[in-house]
């Protein structure tokens, strides 16, 4: 991915987008750190499909013990 900052991307909008169509991918800074990816649709998708399913397989495999049975209330206690 290149990284682009954001305010180089605002510039360069027309630009950016049809290289993204091309099938490029940009990482978008703002003051030194990541802060958005613009991917193509199919990328995105890809990506996005691969992250759920390795936080799935993650959670199914995670050791949860319960803690004991709390009431609604006490879930909400600090709510407002």
């Amino acid at each position: 991915m290149t990284p682009i900052t954001a305010a180089e991307a605002n510039r360069q909008f027309s630009t950016v987008l049809k290289r993204v169509r091309a099938g490029r991918s940009y990482v978008v800074t703002s003051h030194g750190q990541a802060v958005a990816r613009i991917v193509p649709v199919q990328s995105g998708d890809r990506i996005t499909n691969t992250a759920r399913g390795l936080l799935f397989e993650r959670l199914r495999s995670a050791r949860v013990q319960p803690v004991g049975a709390w009431s609604r209330n006490e879930l909400y206690e600090d709510a407002g």
